[in-house]
């Protein structure tokens, strides 16, 4: 019995017009089942991609709940430890300076956590409320000294002065005379700090037909419910967190301008502040690490052990942009310690590592972050200020030959880096490669000879071994044009930390750290902008309630344009 495909092929033409119309048909049918089926695969893969999304999308909703209950229970267990800590520190155990800033501390932090506290579960509230809707140089020449002028926002209060009489009173005259001019001095005055009261006034409306209520809405304030404006605010931390002052002692400044501000009372205005300025930082830390080539570099602070009335060392370490990047910036963390896993958790961010150049003295723990066997794409500069401070210091009793020859041979080497400060990245490498790099050759060659001469264990021999060690990373600026010769940017920005130490001795707790860092962080970057640190700070403090996600950036110092019609 022969099969279908046994069957002899048949010419179209050869078949009746019956036949051939039932077989256009079938071969039509088969056409439209093919296009079906294709549509339906389309629609079916449309849907799968759907799906994919939508258990994305899950995903990261859930990985998001978890990490903020991670903070809540954080947040909350902090909350409890202060409460331990209030009742339970042995307070004889520290003097009366130490149990004062133990006592504002202790307010500042638990103002700080409960508003951390409260934001997150305001978070919390409206992202479950979206879930469930969408489920569906060199030195310039001596000049002479002169008096610079008063700069021109000072409020200027004029004195006029004329004769008692304006005739003239030469002999046989007495004729009117003519003004041609006038002669101005300026003296500089101050007046106490003002304190002034703004009053919101809302006037309410009604439709007595109606009876409809209408008031213009409650402005925004970063503090809601306080005593506080914006620029109180802002005073408080600039006093605090820049120029040092306890809580105690602003309370004293503030009473002779007959002002009662409990120091309690500055200490929960601070700690709320700086909470409400945590995600302005996590930006702000963004943009730092935004910068292919980073400074490094750490300072030890004394952070009080309430348990046992005395401190223990932390560290605060600074990061900032490259001293040749055209917008400068300067970030700070607080850490209870100086190992390695400090700086490379920095690095991490949040699950962008960062990669570059990363310019540091030699301390070990910077060895770790730019190993190229576990970060290929991360490189190390050294700092050529401190390898010339080894050699500086030979030369103070004179006798150093070395000391002496290596310090006029780093000296070349600077003067040709203050010749290429306003240049581009690009040009400035093409120069130090002209005329840096075979100053560096002929400085290796110098030193290696020198180093056969001198007896082990010496400091002569310290300081060359140093150089010679390091000499890969010290000369990394001659490819990279972007790459600074030494460290000395990001030392100039942890000086204001070297003055506070003088000034609190020691930090109350680790979150007064963070705190301290979170706030000189954005006042320090304002002042490398050429910002006034109190007016940006009471600026973003006035708009930060209102400002939308989306632009918190226009907040960063960098970007801070102040408002024109800015409320108080």
């Amino acid at each position: 019995m022969l099969g279908a495909r046994d069957l002899p092929a048949a010419n179209p033409a050869e078949l009746s017009a019956e036949a051939a119309a039932l077989v256009t048909q079938l071969l039509r049918r088969l056409q439209d089942q093919e296009q079906q089926l294709a549509e339906h695969g389309r629609v079916l893969a449309q849907r799968d991609q759907a799906l994919a999304e939508r258990d994305a999308l899950l995903q990261r909703k859930d990985r998001e709940i978890a990490l903020r209950e991670a903070k809540i229970e954080k947040i909350t267990f902090e909350l409890a430890r202060l409460k331990r800590w209030k009742f339970g520190a042995k307070s004889e155990a520290m003097n009366a300076e130490q149990r004062r800033l133990f006592e504002e501390t202790l307010a500042e932090d638990e103002a700080g956590l409960r508003e951390q506290l409260e934001r997150l579960r305001r978070e919390a509230a409206a992202a479950a409320a979206t879930a469930a809707a969408s489920d569906t140089t060199t030195k310039a020449p001596p000049r002479r000294p002169r008096r610079n002028p008063f700069p021109e926002h000072l409020r200027r209060v004029e004195h006029h002065h004329e004769p008692e009489s304006t005739d003239c009173r030469e002999p046989g005259c007495g004729r009117p005379m003519t003004r041609i001019g006038e002669e101005v001095s300026e003296r500089l005055d101050i007046v106490p700090a003002e304190f002034f009261v703004h009053r919101h006034i809302y006037g309410k409306w009604a439709c007595r037909c109606c009876q409809v209520l209408r008031q213009a809405p409650s402005v925004a304030k970063v503090i809601e419910g306080g005593i506080a404006a914006s620029g109180f605010v802002a005073h408080t931390l600039i006093s605090r967190f820049v120029d040092h002052l306890p809580y105690y002692r602003q309370e004293t400044i503030n009473a002779r301008s007959g002002v009662h501000t409990p120091r309690s009372t500055l200490a929960s205005i601070a700690g709320q502040a700086g909470a409400a300025l945590e995600p302005l930082h996590e930006v702000h830390r963004r943009f730092i690490l935004g910068c292919a080539v980073l400074h490094a570099d750490e300072t030890p602070v004394a952070l009080l052990d309430p348990g046992a009335g005395k401190t223990r060392r932390a560290y605060v370490w600074a990061y900032a942009r490259s001293w040749h990047d055209a917008v400068p910036g300067v970030i700070y963390e607080f850490c209870l310690g100086r190992g390695a896993q400090y700086p490379l958790a920095f690095l991490e961010g949040n699950g962008e590592r960062w990669s570059g150049t990363l310019l540091t003295d030699r301390y070990s723990a910077y060895e770790t972050v730019v190993d190229p066997r576990l970060y290929p794409d991360r490189f190390g500069a050294a700092c050529a200020a401190h390898a010339r401070r080894n050699f500086e210091e030979l030369t103070h009793d004179g006798t150093s030959a070395v000391g002496l020859e290596a310090v006029r041979r780093f000296a070349r080497i600077y003067g040709v880096e203050a010749e290429l400060k306003d240049l581009s990245d690009d040009e400035r490498r093409a120069q130090r490669q002209r005329l840096a790099k075979p100053l560096w050759e002929e400085f290796q060659q110098w030193l290696r000879l020198e180093r056969r001469l001198v007896v082990d264990g010496g400091p002569t021999a310290k300081a060359i071994d140093y150089t010679l060690m390091h000499w890969t990373a010290l000369t990394r600026h001659l490819d990279d044009g972007a790459v600074a010769l030494d460290n000395n940017h990001l030392e100039r920005q942890i000086k204001p930390w070297a003055m506070g130490r003088r000034a609190w001795m020691f930090v109350g707790s680790e979150l007064a750290g963070q705190r301290a860092a979170i706030v000189m962080s954005l006042v320090q970057s304002a002042r490398m902008n050429g910002h006034d640190p109190w007016a940006y700070l009471r600026d973003v403090l006035q708009r930060l309630p209102t400002q939308p996600n989306s632009r918190i950036e226009d907040l960063l110092p960098h970007r801070w344009q102040p408002a024109s019609n800015a409320a108080p």
